[in-house]
C-alpha cells in the first residue's frame, strides 16, 4: 500500500482501491513501525515530565529540530535507577509504537541512562543539594569513631583487592574480629545490596551470636563516575546517614568524592587509610601503656616517700605513743587503786554507820577505831618509806651530778691553766725574739743621745758631742771627735723603762 488514488468524484463509478477503517489503518501502522523498529536507542533532553495517580510516567524527548513521546510504566520506574526530571539529558532504550487515541507515535522506555559526563555532574549537584538541604550532611549528626574497637564491619566486593588491602592494614596495626558483607560496587544492583549490607548490620543485636560491628567501613576501588554512581544514589546515602553504628567511606581514591562521603560519619581518602582510621597500632597502644605504668609506679614512689616522710614528722610531733600508752596505763592503774580504796573505805564506813545504829557495843567500836588507826598508820609509815626512798635516790642523783660536774670543772680548770701557761710561754717568747738584747748580745752597739733617744744615723751627731753606746754587758760614754753635722735638737721624750737584769748601764725596749 504505496500510493493511493484521487478520491472519485460524485456519481462516479466506484474504484477498485481497498477502504480501511480509522481504527484498522491505526493498527496497521502500528504493526508497521514496532515491527520496523522493536528496539532503538534515542538521546534527547526531557520535557514535560508529568506523574498522573495511576503511578505511570509521561514526558517528552527532544533535540533541536524534533520531538517525540515517551512513557514510562509504573512497574519500570523503581529499575531506572535515574529521576525523571525536567532538563535532564538521557539515552532512553525501549520500542517505538503508536497511540491511536492521537495518531501519535511514541517509545515506551525500559531503561534511562544519563547522556554524558555533565548531565551526571548536574543530577549530583542537584541531588547533594537536595539531600543537604534535609540536614543528612550536618556535622552535629556525625558521631565519634570508637577508640578500640572489638568487631569490624566491611561493607564491599569479596572478590576485589579492596578487601585484602583492608585486612592487611587491619591485620598489621591491630588484630580484630572483621565481619565482611559481600555486595556488588557496580551496576544496577549496586546500591540496592550496599544499603541493605548498612541496615543489616544495624540490625544485628549487640549480644547475639552474630556480634554487632562497632564500626563500620564502605569501601571501592577507584573508576569513573559511572562506576561509582552507586554510591550517589538516594537510597545508599540514607542508608548511610541513619545508620546507628559510626560508618568510614572508602569509596574510589583521594580525589574521588561521592554522596555517602557527606553523610558518613568519616571520610577515608583510600580504602587502607579507612582500616588506619578504624584501629588504632597496637605496638603504640603497649609502649604508651608501659610509659603511662612507668609513670603511675614513679608517682606512686614518690607519693608514698612524701607519705613516709610526713608520718615521720608527725610522729615526731606525737611522740611515742608507747610512752603515751605506758602514761595512761599508769594513770588507769592509780585511778583503780584510788577506786578500791574509795569502795573499800566507803564499805567499810556504811558498815561503822550500821553498826554504830545498831548500837554496837562500845568496846567493838574502839576496836574497830583501833584497827583503823593502825592500817592508817601502816599505809603512812609506808608512804614515809616511799617518800624517804624516793627522796634518797634523788637526793643521789644530784650528788652524782654534781661529783660529774666537779670532775668536769677540774678537768676544764686545768685545761685552762696549761693553756694560759702556753700562751704566756708563747708570748714570752715573742717578746724575747722581739727584744733588741738579743741582737747585742750577737755583737752590735746601741748608740744614744744623752737624752736617752737612739742615734739612728751618722748625720744625727755632731763633733764634740757626748753619747753613750750600750753593749750586751753594759753602757760606755764617749765623745763625738768628727760629726757628721751640726747638732739637731732632738724632742725630750720620755726615758725608757730600766732593765731588771742587773746588767751595767740601763737600755730601752725599741
Amino acid at each position: 500500500m504505496d500510493d493511493f488514488d484521487a478520491p472519485a468524484a460524485p456519481g462516479a463509478p466506484p474504484s477498485n482501491v481497498p477502504e480501511f477503517s480509522v481504527s484498522e489503518l491505526s493498527f496497521a501502522l502500528k504493526r508497521e513501525i514496532e515491527s520496523a523498529f522493536p528496539r532503538v536507542r534515542v538521546r534527547g533532553e526531557i520535557s514535560q515530565p508529568s506523574f498522573p495517580r495511576s503511578g505511570h510516567c509521561y514526558f517528552r524527548l527532544k533535540d533541536e529540530n524534533a520531538v517525540i513521546d515517551g512513557v514510562c510504566w509504573k512497574g519500570t520506574i523503581p529499575r531506572l535507577g535515574i529521576r525523571i526530571e525536567e532538563g535532564l539529558e538521557v539515552i532512553a532504550t525501549g520500542k517505538l509504537t503508536t497511540y491511536a487515541g492521537s495518531s501519535r507515535y511514541q517509545i515506551i522506555v525500559d531503561r534511562l541512562e544519563l547522556a554524558g559526563e555533565g548531565a551526571l555532574l548536574k543530577l549530583l549537584e542537584d541531588r547533594r543539594k537536595k539531600l543537604q538541604a534535609e540536614g543528612l550532611f550536618d556535622p552535629d549528626r556525625k558521631r565519634p569513631l570508637p577508640y578500640l574497637p572489638q568487631t569490624v564491619g566491611v561493607v564491599t566486593s569479596p572478590s576485589g583487592a579492596v578487601i585484602r588491602d583492608i585486612l592487611h592494614r587491619l591485620s598489621d596495626r591491630f588484630p580484630c574480629h572483621v565481619l565482611v558483607w559481600p555486595v556488588s560496587v557496580q551496576g544496577e544492583k549496586a546500591a540496592g545490596e550496599v544499603a541493605a549490607a548498612i541496615a543489616g548490620f544495624n540490625r544485628l543485636a549487640a549480644d547475639g551470636k552474630v556480634p554487632r560491628p562497632d564500626v563500620l567501613i564502605v569501601a571501592r576501588g577507584g573508576g569513573s563516575l559511572e562506576d561509582l554512581w552507586a554510591f550517589n544514589e538516594e537510597i545508599v546515602v540514607r542508608a548511610a546517614a541513619n545508620s546507628e553504628i559510626p560508618l568510614i567511606s572508602a569509596v574510589g581514591h583521594e580525589t574521588d568524592t561521592t554522596l555517602i562521603d557527606f553523610a558518613s560519619d568519616r571520610r577515608a581518602p583510600t580504602p587502607t587509610a579507612a582500616a588506619e582510621m578504624a584501629v588504632p597500632v597496637r605496638a603504640d597502644l603497649m609502649t604508651e601503656t608501659l610509659d603511662y605504668a612507668k609513670r603511675l609506679v614513679g608517682g606512686m614512689t614518690r607519693l608514698l616517700r612524701e607519705q613516709s616522710m610526713e608520718l615521720a614528722g608527725l610522729a615526731r610531733g606525737l611522740g611515742d605513743p608507747r610512752r603515751l600508752i605506758e602514761e595512761r596505763q599508769q594513770r588507769v592503774d592509780v585511778s583503780g587503786e584510788r577506786l578500791s580504796l574509795a569502795t573499800r573505805q566507803l564499805v567499810e564506813r556504811r558498815a561503822h554507820q550500821l553498826s554504830a545504829a545498831r548500837l554496837i557495843k562500845p568496846e567493838l567500836v574502839i576496836a574497830g577505831k583501833e584497827k583503823d588507826l593502825l592500817a592508817h598508820d601502816k599505809a603512812l609509815v609506808r608512804a614515809m618509806d616511799r617518800f624517804k626512798s624516793d627522796t634518797l635516790q634523788k637526793i643521789s642523783r644530784q650528788a652524782d651530778r654534781l661529783e660529774q660536774f666537779g670532775d668536769r670543772l677540774k678537768r676544764h680548770g686545768s685545761d685552762l691553766l696549761l693553756n694560759g701557761q702556753r700562751q704566756v710561754d708563747q708570748a714570752a717568747k715573742l717578746l724575747e725574739s722581739y727584744s733588741f738584747h738579743s741582737v747585742l748580745n750577737r755583737g752590735f752597739a746601741l748608740v744614744r743621745h744623752q737624752d736617752g733617744q737612739p742615734v739612728l744615723a751618722a748625720a744625727g751627731t755632731s763633733a764634740g758631742q757626748t753619747i753613750s753606746i750600750q753593749f750586751s754587758d753594759g753602757r760606755v760614754g764617749a765623745r763625738v771627735t768628727e760629726g757628721a753635722g751640726p747638732p739637731k735638737p732632738v724632742a725630750a721624750v720620755p726615758a725608757p723603762p730600766r732593765r731588771r737584769d742587773g746588767g751595767g748601764s740601763q737600755g730601752s725596749l725599741l
